[in-house]
């Protein structure tokens, strides 16, 4: 059985991917940095469903804390390695440039780029010694498009995509592929707050994505059938933009 970790696990996409991905058969580490309740929600959902996963809490930003718990997991799991990992951590602080503070900008590029990062440096080594690796980063529309008052939100997701695409040129030969997701408009806390019936005019597909269609590409991406797929970005948007 194979280990993935999903960052940001407590969350509506995280939650999404730990989901169907013990559902293809993977042991799951839920991450979680303050939610546990909902990490334990997540959990509790793939263990009704008859998989296994369990839970694994540090701050994406801090690359001590990241690398000790990892350690811990390591040393619990000596014949085993994570072989798939998905970046999909994140936050935003969406505000105009000119009213932007500095804690907004650094902030945002500190979880979002920063914790790519550190999560990933901590474990690539492991999937280069084993020869077979999975590494998906959840990106964004805003970081292809550019949205307005994103544009600290919109420059880390830019940053993971050029790091995906570059990873991929360094470990493809090592059976590890290195993709990205790039989510629209998807129904979670995140948009909660987006007109939501005005919005869905702009989209062909005339409706907001699930984070179960996000789910679904990323557990294609995390399977042999996508071997020979890296270096992507691939669009869920419902057709938004190309």
């Amino acid at each position: 059985m194979k280990y993935a970790l999903v960052t940001g696990g407590s969350g509506g996409i995280g939650g999404a991917i730990c989901i169907r991905l013990s559902e293809a058969g993977y042991n799951v580490l839920v991450h979680y940095n303050s939610n546990i309740t909902s990490a334990s929600k997540t959990l509790h959902q793939i263990e009704d469903n008859g998989g296994v996963g369990s839970l694994i809490q540090f701050n994406i930003t801090n690359y001590k804390e990241v690398k000790d718990a990892l350690e811990v997991w390591k040393q619990d799991h000596p014949d085993e390695y994570i072989s798939v990992l998905i970046n999909n951590a994140g936050t935003s602080k969406d505000v105009l440039m000119v009213w932007m503070e500095q804690t907004d900008w650094s902030s945002v590029i500190d979880t979002n780029l920063n914790g790519f990062y550190n999560i990933t440096s901590a474990l690539i080594k492991d999937m280069v010694i084993n020869k077979w690796g999975r590494i998906i980063n959840v990106v964004s529309l805003s970081g292809i498009k550019g949205l307005p008052g994103q544009t600290n939100y919109s420059a880390a997701k830019a940053g993971i995509i050029g790091a995906t695409k570059a990873l991929a040129q360094e470990v493809s030969r090592k059976n590890i592929t290195v993709n990205a997701v790039a989510p629209g408009y998807i129904t979670t806390e995140m948009t909660k707050d987006l007109d939501e019936k005005q919005l869905k005019k702009l989209i062909p597909a005339n409706r907001f994505g699930t984070p179960g269609d996000v789910a679904e590409l990323v557990v294609f991406l995390a399977g042999d059938g996508s071997s020979y797929i890296t270096g992507e970005v691939i669009n869920i948007n419902g057709g938004l933009y190309t």
